[in-house]
């Protein structure tokens, strides 16, 4: 269905007739032609005018259709039965195989007495009281460090914020909004549709409210009307100390704004840890790697080990074998919510070394001559083990 510009439907004007448009009118278009048209018709302006209040409710109208794409969308497809399933209904009156349902059956109360008033066919009271504003969701990209150590960021978020020119009523100052009169405040409307199971009522949005409850005859020129308005703001994070990668921290009141008064949503921060070149973290402890050589191992040393905190002394023992692992106490993360810390465990890893020159070979080739078995205790052990398999065995596996 493709309606026509000019011509009436049930009544009803084609709303680009009503604000004087050519189908295909941009939105700059339609918000300057209603602005136009609500200050010509506006009742306040037009005391010896009697049509005057009717025309701009009609003017209203069509801006709250044309103003709004999925309703325009509806609008242009259907017509006036698009965006009101009411709007010249079937007179339909049968009953379906000789069961009439009869009138004004309401399917929000079928489904109360099927399911206990559980599946959102209706409900009760004015839709149009304060809301809450919505949580929005931001990413957050911080280092190792500061994951371990906590830190204060600023962020920035686009959120909806009440309007300061109107308090967030949505009205021009110095007017108020007016209780809607097709829902009389209630934010919806019940409609009764004819089908083959006879006629049924259903209770929807109001659709030229949206549910509010109130409607507005000159919007606040800050927000159009809508009471908030989309600003970027700059929002103090506090990140806690021992936040980990992929968690999500809660800041409350720091949403979108409420509409009617109420409050705001919450800000979602979805915490990003980068990588650290040194330290690896497994739940609140920290892992470290660090290199040492032969003769440390063999010899024993004292080192200057990194942590989160700062360089600490670390014993390594004479005879330390490749992969030990030692324990730092308390020199791991902290603990969220509660008292403590984890540990850092530093493993000592064997650097044997490389490209060695015909000197170096013959020293290494010298110390190992004055090696026993009993400098080599897990090599005696594995050997008295490889016996039972053989004397060539064991001969062949120490190069002998």
């Amino acid at each position: 269905m493709t309606l026509k510009k000019g011509v009436r439907h049930g009544g009803k004007r084609d709303y680009y007739e009503v604000l004087g448009l050519q189908r295909g009118a941009s939105e700059d278009e339609i918000k300057k032609a209603y602005r136009k048209l609500a200050k010509q018709y506006h009742p306040d302006l037009n005391h010896d005018n009697p049509g005057a209040e009717a025309k701009f409710k009609e003017v209203n109208e069509a801006n709250d259709v044309l103003s709004d794409p999925q309703k325009r969308q509806k609008y242009d497809q259907f017509g006036h039965a698009g965006i009101d399933p009411s709007y010249g209904g079937s007179s339909y009156g049968g009953g379906f195989g000789g069961f009439g349902m009869g009138d004004g059956i309401d399917l929000g109360d079928i489904f109360d007495s099927i399911f206990g008033g559980g599946m959102g066919m209706r409900s009760t009271g004015s839709t149009g009281g304060p809301r809450r504003g919505s949580d929005i969701a931001v990413s957050l990209e911080i280092s190792f460090m500061e994951a371990c150590k906590g830190i204060t960021h600023n962020i920035e978020v686009n959120r909806a914020e009440t309007c300061d020119t109107c308090n967030g009523n949505g009205a021009k100052p110095g007017t108020t909004p007016k209780t809607c009169p097709e829902c009389n405040g209630q934010g919806k409307i019940r409609v009764q549709q004819r089908t083959i199971l006879g006629a049924m009522s259903t209770t929807q949005t109001c659709s030229r409210c949206q549910g509010k409850g109130k409607t507005i005859d000159i919007p606040c020129t800050t927000c159009n009307g809508a009471g908030r308005v989309q600003r970027r703001k700059k929002v103090s994070v506090n990140i806690p100390a021992g936040i980990d990668d992929g968690q999500t921290l809660c800041v409350r009141g720091e949403g979108n704004a409420g509409t009617a008064g109420g409050g705001k949503g919450d800000m979602n921060v979805r915490i990003l840890v980068g990588k650290d070149p040194l330290f690896e973290r497994r739940g609140f402890d920290i892992y470290c790697e660090i290199p040492i050589t032969y003769t440390q191992c063999a010899l024993g040393t004292e080192l200057d080990v990194p942590t989160i905190d700062g360089s600490v002394k670390l014993t390594v023992p004479e005879g330390t074998q490749p992969d030990t692992v030692f324990r730092l106490k308390g020199k791991g993360v902290k603990r969220l919510q509660r008292d403590g810390r984890g540990d850092q465990m530093i493993k000592v890893q064997l650097e044997v070394p490389k490209h060695l020159t015909k000197q170096q070979r013959d020293f290494i080739m010298q110390l190992d001559g004055a090696f026993t078995e009993k400098n080599y205790e897990k090599r005696e052990k594995f050997y008295s083990r490889l016996k039972k398999f053989g004397e060539d065995l064991v001969k062949g596996f120490s190069g002998q």
